[in-house]
């Protein structure tokens, strides 16, 4: 079977790029360096937002300087620091310690100017209950972060514990139908906790396509369609750096109607401690 909705990708240092990509809007790079290295490129006519995954970095974005932009030693230890690239930006990234950085994308304005995300403004909570509860981090978003300015993109983090579930139950993001749902392009990239482990992803349309992937560290799962799933194996944590895009920056999610019931159980299973 060819996989059309997830792939691997590379973790060397440097730049590093999707090996396809099915969606129109978003695109992905992953940016490794080690201490004392640099690397300058250009935003062109994309919106970037850099996500410390971790260590420390400086950069410069056109003519503003983020100084040790860059906190916790990995995703799994804290919050992110985050700086907004905007289109026709050039920019340059200078390695404190050895850093990883997300370079998630859409098309965007050069009329915003480029600024910092503090872990202190990365909103944080829980959704969900009992063996679907899972926490996030919002990092860039219209509802947690209405004064951080951006064209397309929306950002932000999940941690899904040992054997429970996430994106539960499954949505899609199809149609612009607002408040139920908006019409949106939607990356998911991975990590898991302690290494080795794994998880498991389902993408499915209402067309009938399936595709199930098994989640280990770079993995990306890419949704310019249908509704999606995933689950940590019992034991580890998966991480997933998530990041949507569409025509406009309201959120809204269908659920599937067959499975919809589950997540009007979250009120009770919370007032009994679940």
């Amino acid at each position: 079977m060819d996989f059309r909705y997830h792939c691997t990708i590379p973790a060397a240092d440097g730049q590093n790029a999707l090996p396809f990509n099915p969606c129109q809007l978003l695109d992905f790079n992953l940016l490794r360096l080690r201490a004392g290295q640099s690397w300058s490129g250009s935003s062109g006519d994309r919106e970037i937002l850099a996500v410390v995954l971790g260590g420390t970095a400086s950069l410069t974005v056109a003519d503003r300087h983020f100084a040790h932009v860059g906190q916790r030693p990995d995703v799994f230890s804290g919050k992110p620091h985050s700086v907004y690239i905007p289109a026709g930006a050039t920019v340059v990234v200078e390695a404190v310690t050895d850093v990883e950085i997300a370079l998630p994308s859409a098309p965007g304005d050069p009329a915003i100017a480029p600024y910092a995300i503090a872990p202190e403004q990365v909103a944080t909570g829980r959704w969900g209950a009992a063996n679907f509860g899972r926490t996030y981090h919002q990092i860039l978003t219209e509802i947690s972060q209405p004064d951080l300015p951006a064209r397309r993109l929306i950002v932000g983090e999940t941690y899904t514990p040992s054997g429970n579930w996430s994106t539960y139950p499954p949505h899609r993001h199809k149609v612009d139908n607002l408040p139920a749902e908006a019409a949106h392009e939607e990356m998911y990239y991975y990590r898991v906790n302690p290494p080795g482990g794994f998880g498991i992803s389902r993408v499915y349309t209402d067309e009938g396509y399936e595709e199930n992937a098994t989640v280990r560290d770079h993995v990306m799962q890419m949704m310019p369609e249908g509704y999606h799933t995933v689950a940590s194996a019992p034991g580890y944590t998966t991480y997933f750096l998530w990041f949507l895009a569409g025509t406009q920056r309201t959120q809204g999610a269908h659920e599937d109607t067959d499975l919809a019931w589950v997540g009007k159980t979250v009120p009770t299973l919370r007032t009994v401690g679940l």
